[in-house]
């Protein structure tokens, strides 16, 4: 046999060798570099996330501080509730995954097990409500509503019902004092969305899974100091999510309270006198229609003339903000929000606007004289008014002869504004306007405030409208298309007016002129801003932001903000014009269109001033308004389609007043029946635990304090209870009933 010499193969078996050693070596170098990456590099960040999955957070929320009135009465606050809860942990530990233990339970609350069953399942895309949409570790609320009897058998037999609790808990309750409902003010609560956790993240404060959040009134406008910090335990849990051991714990802050300048006895006496003025509106005949009244809505603001704290606002249709606690059930949604309830989550008092009518008057009247024109005048209030061959018309076609601005006023001539402002749109150029025109009545409106936010401390205030030529402008190139469409020439009188505004409907023409000059036409206010404009005419010039809250107060009563009144602006017109519209004004209470309705009223120790507005609407009727002042406040009422200033408004209006300062329909003052015969001035008193003192709110709302006039006697409470049910949407026991359950211990 040949022998094959070794020394042949060597080199190529040594050089194989030498590259799979290189390729061990650096994978090893690879995967060295990555474990030096992974544990050195980045160690910190990986072992923070690590820790981060095994580490579970369970948020205990804060309680919510309440909102008192102006004498330290709960308008909202929360009441203890027995909350029976199942962890869900502990029953996925047993072999049926607690299904014995939930049927158990079922039969304690009186429920089925399947209703029990459905609330501790998640939620998820495919889940149906009603599910748990929170942490899987947090305890889940079966019922707010246990009853004492239930809970002791729950926590008695506590081995038949491992992994459920029966504990106390605060939930948000609408005290509704004395029947003062105040919900378009107070507004109501939610559940946060998670956009909303998203966008508050890197805020001074963010929100947690946990958290209620205001969603209108003022639970939204001061969310931040009612809701407090929520209270988060950690603990760590092992990778099948079995809690190991606590980690930390940070305790629960609660929110601060808040204290208004609502005055609940005020605020009832003036839902109920609105209420009662819409009923009465409703039996009254319109000969224009042929049928009666509508007064579908209205609103009543009552104003601190020389601050602008807002002592009663209401609006009507109201509703019940207890409905929302916890969750509102899809039937009270509908009933809340659908067409046929007509919208009563709208606070009418900011957000309703229609045309003011002759309470609008004081601003043209201002314009005329800052324009030229003399108060004292004379000027011709004749029965009518025509301006190419079209008549405007006087109210009712009265004629007054030559009469002052003054006059005017009092006795609500139409036809004197009217000329008033058709020759000043001539001068401005009329249909041709000059380049720099003066627009008078136009610019002194936007100086009163109007067209533009109060700056009220509540959300989602609307502006109102002045139809001044810009607004007419932007008007037309957004409704042009629509106009020339739908216009016809010849046509009915809708089709007319289309027809005539897709030619020029951003003219600026004399009729526009002379409809503004009496509130009518496309202007459009809000009852806060016309209870601004009385107030500042009653304090001398100054418009004030209106204010509903008056100072923060922290839950342990050491930290008081004061939340000071602020000015936005003053009256366009001099001292001498202001005393001269102020003079007009109490005339119009004691000789002009109010007179019949403040017969017998002390005006030598409470001068009083009014103005009265009936406003015409296209396709409704008309709507009341009344503003009136005294040297101490500003109430303001409007009723649609209710009818006439005076004749819808004006007895409820002075009814508060009598309510106020404790007047008897023949005039006396007797001081032991007013409720405010001057505003409160001081903050509640501060207890040395941080509570805060309040008077007892009797049931019977008679022997809290008596108003004995005639036709203002308080009604008890089974009457103000029934006068409130009507215009809410159901009965809050069984509103209870139906709630999905909130304001719990969850996970973040």
């Amino acid at each position: 046999m040949t022998n094959i010499p070794e020394t042949g193969r060597t080199p190529r078996v040594q050089i194989r060798l030498v590259v799979i050693q290189i390729l061990v070596l650096s994978l090893l170098g690879t995967l060295g570099g990555r474990l030096w990456y992974l544990q050195i590099r980045e160690g910190d960040e990986y072992a923070k996330e690590a820790s981060g999955n095994h580490v579970q957070q369970v948020v205990e929320p804060a309680v919510r501080g309440s909102i008192l009135d102006a004498r330290g009465v709960p308008l909202a606050d929360n009441e203890t509730r027995l909350v029976v809860s199942a962890s869900r942990t502990d029953l996925l530990k047993m072999k049926d995954d607690g299904k014995a233990v939930l049927t158990k339970l079922a039969a304690v609350l009186g429920m089925t097990p399947q209703e029990v069953m459905e609330k501790v399942r998640l939620c998820d895309s495919k889940t149906p409500q009603p599910c748990w949409n929170g942490s899987p570790y947090q305890p889940i609320p079966i019922t707010d509503e246990a009853t004492a009897k239930q809970a002791l058998q729950i926590r008695e037999r506590a081995e038949d019902f491992p992994g459920i609790t029966a504990e106390p808990e605060a939930v948000r309750r609408y005290a509704a004092p004395g029947q003062a409902n105040t919900a378009q003010v107070l507004g109501y609560l939610s559940p946060v969305t998670d956009e909303e956790i998203t966008k508050a993240q890197d805020t001074d404060s963010p929100y947690l899974r946990s958290d209620q959040v205001g969603r209108s009134g003022l639970e939204r406008e001061y969310d931040k100091e009612l809701r407090g910090k929520a209270g988060v335990t950690r603990y760590e849990v092992d990778n099948l999510g079995r809690v190991i051991g606590e980690a930390e714990a940070d305790p629960a802050q609660p929110g601060s309270s808040l204290v208004t300048s609502i005055d609940a006895r005020v605020q009832r006496v003036a839902e109920y006198e609105l209420n009662d003025a819409m009923k009465e509106a409703r039996k009254t005949y319109d000969k224009n229609t042929g049928e009666n009244y509508k007064a579908d809505s209205g609103a009543v603001v009552v104003m601190e003339a020389k601050t602008g704290r807002v002592v009663a606002m209401a609006s009507n249709p109201t509703y019940d903000p207890n409905a929302w606690v916890g969750g509102i059930s899809a039937k009270d949604y509908a009933q809340l929000t659908g067409k046929k309830s007509n919208y009563p989550l709208l606070n009418r008092a900011i957000q309703g606007q229609s045309a003011p009518g002759s309470v609008f008057k004081v601003v043209p009247t201002a314009a005329a004289v800052n324009a030229g024109y003399s108060f004292d005048g004379p000027y011709q209030c004749s029965s009518s008014y025509s301006i190419g061959g079209q008549v405007f018309k006087n109210f009712e076609s009265k004629g007054y002869g030559p009469i002052s601005l003054g006059r005017a006023l009092e006795v609500s001539c139409d036809t004197v504004f009217y000329r008033l402002s058709h020759q000043e749109w001539q001068k401005d150029g009329g249909n041709k306007p000059k380049k720099n025109p003066g627009d008078w009545f136009y610019k002194t409106a936007h100086q009163f405030g109007l067209g533009k936010e109060t700056g009220i401390d509540l959300p989602n205030e609307v502006t109102g409208r002045i139809p001044d030529r810009q607004w007419k402008q932007s008007y037309w190139k957004a409704n042009k298309d629509a106009w020339c469409k739908y216009g016809k020439k010849g046509g009915t009188y809708a089709e007319q007016i289309a027809y005539e505004n897709c030619l020029e409907g951003n003219r600026l023409r004399a009729g526009d002129s002379v409809n503004y000059s009496i509130g009518q036409g496309d202007t459009l206010v809000t009852p806060i801003q016309m209870a601004t404009i009385y107030g500042a005419i009653a304090n001398g010039g100054t418009l004030y932001d209106p204010t509903v809250g008056k100072a923060i107060i922290s839950p342990d009563g050491k930290t008081v903000q004061e939340i000071e009144p602020k000015a936005h602006g003053k009256l366009p017109m001099t001292q001498k014009t202001l005393s001269e519209i102020d003079g007009a004004l109490e005339g119009v209470a004691t000789r002009g269109t109010a007179a019949w309705r403040f017969g017998g009223w002390p005006q030598d120790k409470i001068p009083m001033h009014a103005k009265t507005g009936t406003a015409e609407v296209y396709g409704k009727q008309t709507t009341s308004w009344f503003t009136t002042y005294t040297k101490d406040y500003t109430v303001v009422m409007t009723i649609s389609q209710g009818g006439t200033g005076s004749g819808a408004s004006g007895p409820a209006v002075r009814k508060i007043y009598n309510a106020l300062y404790g007047v008897s329909e023949d005039g006396a003052i007797n001081p032991k029946n007013a409720l405010l015969p001057t505003p409160q001035k001081s903050l509640p008193k501060i207890k040395t635990d941080g509570s805060i003192t309040s008077p007892k709110i009797s049931k019977d709302p008679a022997k809290d304090q008596q108003i004995s006039q005639k036709g203002t006697e308080e009604p008890d409470v089974q009457q103000l209870a029934a006068t409130v049910a009507t215009a809410t949407t159901g009965n809050r026991n069984a509103r209870r009933r139906r709630r999905a359950r909130g304001s719990r211990r969850m996970l973040a």
